[in-house]
């Protein structure tokens, strides 16, 4: 038996220093990524603080090869612990996923490595919710310290030849109580995907355009990016409001908080009706409280 044990002390002493390796890795990879974020808020401090966004906000995108990721810069006027204390469970992920309008599902399901988040987005705002896409996020937290938040959500499938979806929030305090948020969405796509999104385009996406200005018309209204970019632009920005909405929703009773994010979202967006007007008040309401609903029951 001495033999036995002897044998194993090494191996254990092994994984104790591996484990040890990968904490102390993880927490200079956190530090990293939260000093790069506070140098990213220093750079953007003019765009933050002058646009026509009427909002501490900056945008902006980008296309290669065959994958799209579009990135939203904000300041939010919440106090950072509120920020990460919000976004820790995965109810919350739900309930600032399902704001959207064309998210009809939502549905968090612990697993033993990781939390899959359920979601199912339709192609029209009528279309029944047994029949819309589904994607299966894994919900992975990054880093939760005193001064810096991360979180992700992967997907390796999705519809219409599209893949590697990711949506990762992340977060540093900023002084008078408020934070800084940079959101990133992201997703690779292949030729069934590319076509799908031509076929968008040509269609009920024809008349929308992004946010990135990219010049001026002949009475000086800006122009504003259009195509592949210009769509994932509108993506991100919806998911960034419905996160300032549930939020927002946080400071009122828990029986006035589902309504108060439906509303917040919904007037949000009608700020910036060329690129996200998609229905009327009462349309919208009515869809979200009825997804909303739905959020507590399987479906498969």
């Amino acid at each position: 038996m001495k033999t036995v044990r002897q044998a194993f002390v090494p191996a254990a002493a092994l994984l104790q220093l591996l484990l040890a390796c990968l904490l102390a890795f993880a927490a200079a990879q956190a530090r990293a990524d939260m000093e790069d974020l506070r140098a990213r808020y220093a750079q953007l401090r003019e765009q933050l603080s002058s646009n026509s966004f009427d909002r501490p906000l900056h945008i902006d995108s980008s296309q290669s090869g065959n994958a799209l990721q579009g990135d939203v810069y904000a300041v939010l006027n919440y106090p950072f612990d509120r920020v990460s204390t919000a976004l820790k469970d995965p109810a919350d992920w739900c309930d600032i996923l399902i704001l959207p309008f064309n998210t009809r599902y939502c549905h968090a399901t612990p697993g033993s490595s990781a939390t899959t988040l359920s979601v199912r987005i339709g192609r029209r705002p009528d279309q029944p919710v047994e029949q819309a896409y589904r994607l299966d996020f894994a919900l992975q937290p990054v880093a939760a310290t005193p001064d810096y938040y991360e979180s992700r959500l992967s997907a390796a499938q999705g519809p219409v030849g599209t893949r590697d979806y990711r949506i990762s929030i992340s977060a540093v305090p900023l002084e008078a109580g408020r934070t800084f948020m940079h959101l990133s969405y992201s997703y690779g796509y292949n030729l069934p995907g590319r076509l799908a999104m031509q076929a968008y385009l040509a269609t009920a996406g024809s008349g929308k355009a992004g946010f990135t200005v990219t010049g001026r018309d002949g009475n000086g209204q800006p122009t504003y990016i259009g195509g592949f970019r210009g769509a994932i632009e509108r993506t991100a920005m919806r998911y960034y409001l419905a996160v300032d909405a549930h939020l927002a929703s946080l400071g009122f009773p828990r029986e006035q908080r589902l309504e108060k994010r439906i509303e917040a979202w919904f007037d949000a967006t009608e700020r910036y009706p060329r690129q996200l007007h998609e229905m009327d008040r009462a349309t919208y309401v009515a869809i979200k409280r009825s997804d909303s609903e739905r959020q507590q029951a399987t479906v498969e």
